[in-house]
């Protein structure tokens, strides 16, 4: 078995318990023994560099080397190596599908603040509902560079699998994929966390079976499908507990703390 030289993780419902703002101080201070190991350590969100420090109580370390947005932006020591973005005509071609479709829309965010740009901000609430009470309302693409967009629709995961599917058969300059019920992130075609990984590796020299990363859900199946040890969390969808070379217990638990843990301190933590 290679060692283990970089460790990724999500966040949402891989290390963040849904409905916290923060890790717990246990996730923290994994990240931190990978690091003094010698084991370049980050995260890979659908989240804006902006957003994620303060998951980590402003621990700036521990996001240092991160792939954000999907994949649409890599750093690795605080410095940003790689940076991607849809096009503005093919947002406001996707404002135009999503239109017909009921209860959906359009947010996209300057930093960290979200801005509705089209849909129903009481659509958009069962979904995010953090979001929803803080998003400004927009006519059109506001007029800033937009890294980060992501489609919503209130309704059931099938629901969400559904308008993914036909929004990737509708466009051939973004890619779609599922985070959660109800959410779609927004991707030019070809990049995502899957892509990004690979960036990041031969930015490190090193080779992608020489990486662990952890996920739980449809947006992390592309970062499993090309390196040596994905590891889903307990409770994470059936496609993304199929992908995985490993299992491991609950985000509630600290389940990736304790797996970090382990490998920084030269052990296997894995069997299945």
């Amino acid at each position: 078995m290679q060692p283990i030289k970089l460790i990724l993780s999500d966040i949402d419902g891989t290390i963040m318990p849904r409905g916290r703002d923060h890790v717990s101080e246990r996730t923290r201070l994994a990240f931190h023994a990978a690091l003094d190991a010698g084991i370049v350590a980050g995260v890979a969100s659908g989240r804006a560099v902006t957003q994620i420090p303060p998951f980590f109580s402003g621990d700036a370390a521990c996001c240092a080397t991160c792939i954000t947005t999907n994949g649409l932006a890599i750093y690795h020591d605080g410095e940003r190596i790689a940076y991607g973005m849809p096009s503005r005509a093919a947002l406001e071609r996707l404002m135009d599908v999503l239109g017909d479709v009921p209860r959906a829309g359009l947010v996209a965010f300057e930093g960290s603040q979200p801005y509705l740009c089209c849909g129903e901000r009481a659509d958009m609430a069962p979904v995010v509902y953090d979001y929803a009470q803080v998003a400004i309302e927009s006519a059109g693409l506001p007029d800033f560079e937009i890294q980060k967009a992501n489609v919503f629709v209130d309704g059931d995961m099938a629901q969400t699998v559904a308008l993914c599917a036909q929004l990737n058969d509708a466009f051939e300059e973004l890619d779609f994929d599922v985070p959660m019920r109800g959410f779609l992130n927004i991707m030019p075609a070809g990049w995502n966390k899957g892509s990004a990984v690979r960036r990041l590796c031969e930015h490190l020299g090193i080779s992608t079976e020489e990486v662990a990363v952890f996920g739980d859900a449809g947006n992390d199946l592309a970062m499993f499908e090309v390196v040596g040890h994905p590891v889903a969390v307990a409770g994470a969808t059936p496609e993304a507990a199929a992908a995985a070379r490993w299992h491991i217990g609950r985000c509630e638990d600290d389940a990736v703390a304790q797996a970090i843990e382990a490998l920084a301190a030269g052990s296997w933590p894995f069997s299945a």
